[in-house]
């Protein structure tokens, strides 16, 4: 097939890879803006623009992927689908009817479970034991449009939101591959989402990873583990500021006055007091530094037992 392939994060990158390796032909790529990023704010290609470049195909970077002047820029590339991975827009109904097979999309959940922006991260913030994917055909709802392919994938125990998204990320280029070959052998039916049971798992920002402390121990390493790497789970200490934490490990037996450090051990790592129970937590990232090991962060002296995180950011 004469494929349009929209994505921008690195999560889209197998599925652009699998579709050049299965001998589809890439007849463009369409990924957001440049955007000034990290603390010197230069301005950074997107991870699909970078494999773009090195593949040699046309790009397309609108800021807002509609109008007429688009519309023609995507008619001349001739696509005879548009695949759709983590682009980062919304797609208006004349965009994804423009090729003749429509637009389909790689979806990380098991639809109509978790439509929405960040269905990683909530799965785990949830404390769902799967997840999965969903080829979709994409229609004006957001991710409410049917399905062509489902495959389920347990979530490991201690598996972090960014650890899922690498695994989910090539089951979903399988996937995909899978069900274009099956839609070219014409032997695959789209079957429309039950409504009823949708639920949602709108964007994550960094409000929505700050810690509560007075919640119980398994809850909070559970939003720990969904909110890693970006934004990050983070909780301010002290007047030293935010804090994120890493790799969470339930203590149920701790107890203390929630946010209290109960422990801060060279080796172990930090124990923190929660409503119920405890966390220990074995990376962090202090404001202004690198991530590290909890037990570096310790032997620096950047945290002590007694201290308390939690109070004002």
């Amino acid at each position: 097939m004469k494929v349009l392939f929209w994505g921008t994060p690195a999560f889209a990158l197998p599925a652009l890879r699998a579709l050049c390796e299965e001998g589809h032909d890439v007849v463009g790529v369409v990924t957001q803006p440049d955007r000034p990023a990290g603390r010197g704010r230069a301005v950074a290609l997107s991870p699909v623009k970078q494999e773009a470049l090195e593949m040699g195909v046309p790009i397309l970077q609108p800021e807002r992927a509609r109008g007429d002047e688009f519309v023609a820029q995507v008619r001349a590339l001739g696509p005879d689908i548009s695949v759709v991975v983590a682009f980062g827009q919304i797609l208006r109904p004349e965009v994804l009817e423009l090729p003749p097979l429509g637009s389909v999309n790689i979806h990380a959940s098991l639809l109509p479970e978790l439509r929405g922006a960040a269905p990683i991260q909530w799965a785990i913030v949830r404390g769902h034991e799967s997840s999965g994917v969903s080829i979709m055909r994409m229609e004006a709802g957001l991710d409410s449009g049917p399905v062509l392919l489902q495959v389920e994938e347990p979530i490991e125990s201690d598996e972090s939101a960014s650890e899922l998204a690498m695994r989910l990320a090539e089951v979903g280029a399988e996937a995909l591959v899978e069900a274009l070959a099956l839609m070219e052998a014409g032997g695959l039916d789209a079957l429309p989402q039950d409504h009823a049971r949708a639920t949602y798992a709108p964007k994550v920002d960094r409000e929505v990873a700050r810690l509560d402390w007075s919640r119980p121990a398994d809850e909070v390493a559970l939003w720990i583990r969904g909110m890693d790497d970006v934004p990050g789970a983070w909780s301010p200490l002290g007047d030293r500021g935010p804090v994120k934490l890493f790799r969470p490990q339930v203590v149920p037996e701790a107890a203390g006055a929630p946010g209290e450090v109960l422990e801060a051990d060279g080796q172990e790592g930090v124990l923190i007091a929660c409503g119920s129970g405890a966390v220990r937590v074995r990376e962090v990232q202090p404001p202004g530094k690198r991530r590290m090991g909890a037990g570096e962060w310790v032997r620096g002296r950047g945290v002590a037992a007694g201290d308390r995180f939690g109070g004002e950011a």
